[in-house]
């Protein structure tokens, strides 16, 4: 299906040097494409590496540099290219490390104003800048579709370097890479709230960031159904991999409220199919009576504060309350069912404080938390199924509003409170599908690392050096980056709706075409 999508894009121009590139002008000094490639069979679907660089040769002479996120590898050697790039890798579907954006920003905007790629050719760079001062430079992003992360990249730039407003950068990436009724460019939350920190990095905090050691102290979760794991994860190696910090055990648990979330789901249905009883209260018809419901939501609303021991049981259903001899049947049949694997180990509940017994530190101040609901069949079946995965990134700096309290000269709050809702999180590669839910809302109670001070990081002024980071395996060998919630990208699907634009926006390759 992508072979189809490239052929369908590039045919109408197949004769001239850009036939056959996926790559739009964002601006006409900026250019998103998807990763190139030199070796099949990604190369029958992704832009053939020596077709890329003759076009950009043959249009921009020397005067292009790329830019590369690719923590899974770029496809190619940097030989390939001249040495011309630049390597600032993260995983797909993710945010990038926020301490990695004044670097990019700023290396891309020394380029663009004429400055040299490495510190060290410096001096041929001025000797052979004479002359060519009116050569018109570009910059090419890109990361594996030239939709995500390359998206992030360039509205952030846009906005901290050319003083666009958040929405209009958005929309432009949007305009240029997709086509109508495809949707957005940039389309996963977490990236989108890392375009709205750059928005007020820029504009609020002075272009300032202090990147700190964040303790997550507890999770409150709403709604939680029984079986969700939740993770604490984090950035490692710069980047390039994402290493998990904590996973919620059992005794972590602290139930508030251990009556199970309403509603009837495909997971309880599985459960049936499998021999194990649905949940009373789940079976509930909408319109029956409930004296309980009151006290259940002003139980819900006052989770924050209250402790296990305080906590009141839950009442007994209705259905409990019968004849004496239905009661001691009743009982009889309950000791002969099995309790759900997952609610042995990973039971869930109305309101459920999770708080680990040793402190969760992160070295960073971007924060990720997984969850993934795993869905057990009958002990004799023996088969798991992943039933809803979701995640959600924040950095601390920015929920403490580090951005207004530098504008005030004060320091960013120490401590705070992230709060998300189930259909506010990230799905599965980033996309809005997450199964079945796992949970309602949850919060995060974080502090800064008690003693911690933090590292500045501020943007390279302009003309100065600026440092890069170890680019990933190339051939793709090591794993880096390597999506950890669900396998291999489809090839359709990460295409679907890019479309290639010109400088001003024109498609060129359907223009031409039509004049054949």
């Amino acid at each position: 299906m992508a072979s189809l999508l490239r052929q369908l894009v590039a045919g109408p121009r197949a004769r001239h040097a850009e036939a056959g590139l996926d790559l739009c002008y964002v601006t006409d000094e900026m250019i998103a494409t998807s990763g190139p490639s030199q070796a099949y069979p990604q190369r029958a679907y992704r832009n053939p590496l020596d077709q890329l660089v003759c076009f950009l040769d043959a249009k921009h002479g020397d005067g292009w540099a790329i830019w590369e996120f690719r923590a899974e590898g770029t496809g190619y050697p940097d030989e390939a290219v001249y040495g011309r790039v630049r390597h600032y890798p993260w995983p797909d579907h993710h945010p990038p490390p926020f301490r990695l954006m004044p670097l990019i920003l700023a290396g891309m905007r020394n380029w663009l104003k004429g400055g040299p790629l490495e510190e060290e050719a410096k001096k041929e760079e001025d000797e052979d800048k004479k002359g060519e001062e009116d050569k018109k430079r570009v910059v090419v992003v890109h990361c594996k579709a030239g939709k995500g992360r390359s998206g992030t990249v360039a509205c952030s730039y846009l906005i901290a370097e050319e003083g666009w407003k958040a929405d209009d950068a958005l929309a432009r990436f949007t305009q240029r890479r997709m086509r109508p009724r495809f949707g957005a460019g940039v389309s996963i939350p977490s990236q989108l709230r890392w375009v709205s920190y750059i928005d007020r990095w820029a504009k609020l905090g002075r272009k300032h960031y202090v990147d700190r050691p964040v303790e997550v102290l507890e999770i409150h979760v709403w709604g939680l159904r029984h079986g969700v794991k939740v993770s604490v994860e984090g950035f490692i190696d710069n980047g390039r991999n994402i290493y998990t910090y904590h996973t919620f055990s059992k005794p972590e648990r602290i139930v508030v409220e251990a009556a199970p979330p309403t509603g009837w789901g495909f997971a309880d249905l599985v459960w049936e199919l499998a021999g194990y009883p649905g949940d009373s209260t789940s079976m509930t018809r909408p319109d029956d009576d409930d004296a309980n419901k009151p006290n259940r939501r002003s139980r819900r609303a006052s989770l924050i504060g209250h402790d296990a021991a305080s906590s009141t049981k839950p009442k007994p259903s209705s259905s409990s309350s019968s004849t004496s001899s239905s009661s001691s049947s009743s009982r009889t049949d309950k000791t002969r069912r099995k309790t759900p694997p997952d609610q042995e180990a990973e039971p869930g509940g109305m309101a459920v404080i999770l708080r680990p017994h040793t402190p969760i530190l992160i070295p960073h101040s971007d924060i990720n938390i997984a969850t993934e609901r795993r869905s057990r069949t009958n002990p004799n079946v023996g088969l798991t199924m992943v039933s809803a995965v979701a995640h959600v990134w924040f950095n601390a700096y920015f929920e403490g509003a580090g951005p207004e309290e530098c504008a005030a000269g004060r320091p960013a709050a120490t401590s705070g409170v992230f709060s998300i809702s189930w259909d506010d999180m990230d799905g599965i590669k980033g996309s809005s599908r997450k199964g079945a839910r796992a949970l309602d809302r949850l919060a995060v109670v974080w502090r800064v690392a008690e003693g911690a001070r933090g590292d500045e990081v501020p943007e390279p002024e302009t003309g100065g050096a600026v440092r890069q980071f170890e680019a990933a395996d190339w051939t793709g060998g090591r794993g880096e980056g390597k999506e950890q919630r669900g396998g291999e990208e489809e090839e359709e699907e990460e295409m679907e709706g890019v479309r290639c634009s010109g400088p001003a926006g024109e498609e060129p390759l359907e223009q031409e075409g039509a004049k054949q």
